[in-house]
């Protein structure tokens, strides 16, 4: 996610400093135009804005620790995250003269490099407009949503939806092809019709294919995504059957050594489960 941003920021005309652990992300960003540097103080030193995108709560205290402005910056927290581990980097930031926006995106990985994400903003309002220039340079929807975590509560709403979707245009794809339908016509007939879904128009291509070793999002990460956002219904006392329903399905994945491909994977779990048999193409 975080290459995609960069490189399309870049296409936007900005220049653009970054870091990652991995070595192999910052010969990227070099490749895509970028400048990578030696770490995230350095990219907060020669930025105004600094945009965050990270794999957990741990990696997000590290940084806070690590970053230090002589001048006032402004952190865009992008990560899917438990808002408590945000509220945590915000008031350590606050003290160092950083002011931290939460910021989830809502897209794949797929999405993010052609620009197709939606930034769900929240924190101080007016800190939120001033990065809206740059945000725009790889989204294409911004939206500010009120007070400091309403960002990521609106990011659990959408990968909760998100998490059903999928697996229910698995389903849809399993159930046509087990009444002998191909999975290329289920694709582009019922796609046009009125139960088709973002998540059956984004993941349905691989679907069709019956290949995920081109993950945009692994489940092993959206395991997080999704533990974090059960607990969180948990704690309000809502009821979240058809999510929970979606939760089996994708823990059976990880189950049958799926846990790094994409996680339009749950079709092979259900083709798996209803006996479907089709011949795939070898993986590259």
């Amino acid at each position: 996610m975080g290459s995609a941003m960069s490189a399309n920021l870049v296409k936007s005309g900005f220049k653009v400093h970054g870091y990652d652990i991995d070595a192999r992300a910052r010969s990227a960003l070099k490749r895509a135009g970028g400048f990578p540097l030696g770490s995230a103080s350095e990219v907060l030193d020669g930025s105004s804005i600094v945009i965050t995108s990270l794999p957990s709560a741990e990696a997000l205290h590290r940084v806070a620790a690590e970053l230090s402005a002589k001048k006032k910056k402004i952190v865009v927290e992008t990560s899917t995250l438990p808002i408590e581990d945000k509220v945590r980097a915000r008031d350590t930031l606050k003290r160092k003269g950083i002011a931290l926006l939460d910021c989830p995106l809502s897209g794949t990985g797929a999405q993010a490099k052609t620009g197709d994400l939606t930034v769900y903003g929240s924190g101080d309002e007016a800190t939120f407009r001033k990065t809206l220039p740059v945000l725009k340079g790889f989204s294409r929807g911004q939206y500010f949503v009120g007070e400091f975590g309403n960002g990521s509560k609106m990011k659990y709403v959408a990968n909760l939806m998100v998490a059903i979707h999928n697996v229910s245009a698995a389903e849809a794809f399993v159930l046509g092809m087990k009444a002998g339908l191909p999975a290329e016509m289920i694709y582009r007939v019922a796609g046009d019709g009125a139960g088709t879904s973002r998540m059956f128009q984004v993941r349905g291509p691989q679907m069709v294919a019956g290949r995920y070793d081109d993950a945009t999002m692994k489940v092993e990460v959206w395991q997080k995504d999704m533990k974090i956002i059960g607990e969180y219904a948990t704690r309000l006392g809502v009821a979240a059957p058809l999510f929970n329903a979606s939760a089996v399905i994708y823990n059976a994945a990880m189950a049958q050594g799926y846990a790094k491909q994409d996680t339009a994977a749950v079709c092979a779990v259900l083709e798996d489960m209803a006996r479907v048999r089709r011949q795939r193409k070898a993986s590259r």
